[in-house]
């Protein structure tokens, strides 16, 4: 088998012509501001894989999209900032999820591609620990099953704007600048298998999807922001096929509230249709790409919706997002 490394830095490359997501050190101006925030409030815990918290805006959570947290004494080099929401292309025309629902069945009917165990993600997230400052966390992440069950995890330090520059880590508890490409851990676990959502195999009809992810969240009723968190989960342990995401999105489209949004290009260079999630409390607004032939999902992004000037914070800037890559 391959090096994993090799493979997963293979996968979906961003050509340095590709499109540009913005990003440099804070200003002086900014890093006072944070300064400031970060002796005044207190930073929330997240536990890995824990569905977003939207009444964060007062607190810990505002710095994700202040930019980033600073390594060190006043002589090292800030940290990346935040990257840039991503943009509806003008004049675009939305996609319904019904119709994309048919087109999804229609390339299920071809039976390919099949179910996997196992998940190829990129992520970048705000991470928060008591007693220290927040710090961003631009990762890939490839996690692969053995037939005996057992599987392997391949943790990189990873930044798709702008690759082999410095990234931010907090490997060991101590934020650090790591070169793009940094392996942060590579773990072997012994075999595992559980009969509960998610590491149960998801079902390929809607109704039994629904239910899957109902399960895998605890929440029944579904409503939409449980029902994309359920996504998330699910799309974290399994790279689904063509049948199963043709059923994930005839349960989304009979979710209240998310509406078509039009044309993206996501931050790996792939075109999707966006869809709109924003009646969330605490001013947080989410965006669901889906790949407009298949409907697999591409990723998924949390914006805040409402300025908070006292933090620098802007409608639009980036709480966090995951690219899923298969």
């Amino acid at each position: 088998m391959a090096d994993e490394l090799e493979l997963l830095r293979r996968a979906d490359p961003v050509p340095p012509d590709g499109p540009h997501f913005g990003d440099g050190p804070l200003d002086h101006r900014a890093e006072r501001r944070l300064e400031r925030l970060l002796r005044q409030g207190r930073p929330v815990r997240r536990a890995p894989g824990a569905r977003l918290l939207w009444g964060l805006a007062a607190t810990g959570a505002v710095v994700a999209t202040a930019t980033a947290a600073l390594v060190g004494g006043p002589s090292t080099q800030p940290a990346l900032a935040a990257p840039r929401p991503l943009a509806v292309r003008a004049h675009s025309v939305p996609v319904p999820l019904t119709q994309l629902a048919g087109l999804a069945d229609a390339a299920a009917a071809e039976g390919a591609p099949r179910l996997r165990r196992g998940t190829h993600v990129q992520t970048w997230s705000l991470g928060m620990a008591d007693g220290k400052p927040p710090v961003t966390l631009p990762e890939e992440r490839a996690v692969r099953w053995r037939a005996d069950d057992s599987r392997t995890e391949l943790v990189v330090a990873t930044d798709p704007r702008h690759p082999g520059r410095p990234v931010l880590t907090d490997t060991g508890g101590t934020p650090t600048l790591v070169a793009d490409g940094h392996v942060l851990s590579r773990t072997t676990y012994p075999p595992s298998w559980s009969d509960a959502p998610p590491q149960a195999p998801p079902p390929h009809t809607p109704a039994a999807l629904r239910a899957y992810l109902a399960e895998t969240v605890r929440t029944d009723p579904l409503s939409t922001p449980r029902l994309l968190d359920a996504v998330g989960e699910l799309l974290n342990h399994w790279t689904l096929g063509a049948r199963e995401s043709a059923a994930l999105v005839r349960v989304l489209a009979d979710a209240e509230g998310l509406r078509p949004a039009g044309q993206v290009t996501d931050r790996l260079g792939r075109p999707g249709q966006a869809y709109v999630y924003a009646g969330e409390g605490g001013g947080g607004r989410r965006m669901l790409i889906l790949d407009g032939r298949t409907g697999a999902v591409l990723g998924l992004e949390a914006t805040f919706t409402r300025d908070e000037p006292a933090y620098g914070v802007r409608a639009g800037d980036v709480m966090e997002y995951s690219a899923w890559m298969g």
